[in-house]
């Protein structure tokens, strides 16, 4: 059950648990005096795609979106050149291993 706020003419605030089909009350607990209901917003939560600013289409979204690709393929062309050398490095590595096997069964 929900818990209702209610505020009389002479300033007292009071809590008061009621159904949604009760009456509210007219009459303050504590000096009899007129009272009425304090509405307040409800919290919300909004869960789920469509509720955020960023999930929403704008001119602004769209130019930010196409920097972060174009900064994206940046990154990825620069990033395939460093592999290329990577890829030769142990390339170069193994071919020492062979010539030091080479070596060791020549020798024996």
């Amino acid at each position: 059950m929900p818990i209702y706020e209610y505020r009389c003419e002479k300033g007292h605030t009071f809590e008061v648990i009621q159904r949604m089909s009760d009456d509210a009350l007219d009459a303050c607990e504590v000096c009899e005096a007129p009272a009425s209901r304090v509405l307040h917003a409800p919290a919300v939560h909004f869960k789920g795609s469509g509720f955020y600013n960023t999930d929403y289409g704008t001119k602004k979204r769209a130019r930010e979106k196409s920097a972060a690709d174009g900064a994206k393929r940046a990154e990825t062309k620069s990033g395939d050149g460093g592999a290329a050398s990577d890829a030769k490095k142990p390339a170069s590595d193994g071919g020492g291993k062979k010539a030091d096997a080479g070596k060791t069964s020549s020798a024996a």
